[in-house]
C-alpha cells in the first residue's frame, strides 16, 4: 500500500497550550467532539497528546481540573510521522507501539493528526 498518511490524516487541527487546565482540556474536547489532542507550546511544537482515557484518569486520581494543566495530563514525545509516510507504515507504528494517535508533521509545523479511527473510517465511507 502506497497510499500516504496525509490522505488519510485530519487536516482540522485542534490543539491545546501546555498551560491550559484540565476544565480547558475537556471543554474543547466536547466542542470539537475529538477523543484526544496535541499539546503545543507557543512556538509551535508538539510536546504531547492528551486522549479522553488520560483525563478519566487524572479524574480518577482525584485533580481537580482548576490546578492540573495540560503539560501534566499529556503523553510526552507522541509519535509523529512526516505527511509522505505510507499509511502501511503508520499503521505498523501504531500497531506496534500500542497507540491510537499519531501527530503527522514537517519539522517542527503540525500538518494534520490520525488516529486508529480514521483508519476504520476508510473501511465505511
Amino acid at each position: 500500500m502506497s497510499q500516504t498518511i496525509s490522505s488519510l490524516m485530519r487536516h482540522e487541527l485542534t490543539q491545546v497550550g501546555p498551560d491550559d487546565t484540565l476544565q480547558a482540556v475537556e471543554a474543547t474536547l466536547v466542542a470539537k467532539g475529538l477523543s484526544w489532542v496535541p499539546v503545543v507550546d507557543a512556538s509551535g511544537v508538539v510536546l504531547g497528546v492528551i486522549s479522553s482515557a488520560d483525563l478519566l484518569r487524572a479524574h480518577a486520581e482525584g485533580k481537580t481540573a482548576p490546578k492540573v494543566s495540560a503539560w501534566q495530563l499529556c503523553t510526552y514525545k507522541p509519535v509523529t510521522v512526516r505527511p509522505d509516510a505510507t499509511v502501511a507504515e503508520v499503521a505498523r507504528l501504531m500497531t506496534e507501539g500500542h497507540i491510537h494517535h499519531v501527530v503527522v508533521a514537517e519539522g517542527n509545523e503540525i500538518r494534520g493528526v490520525v488516529s486508529s479511527l480514521d483508519f476504520v473510517r476508510t473501511f465505511v465511507t
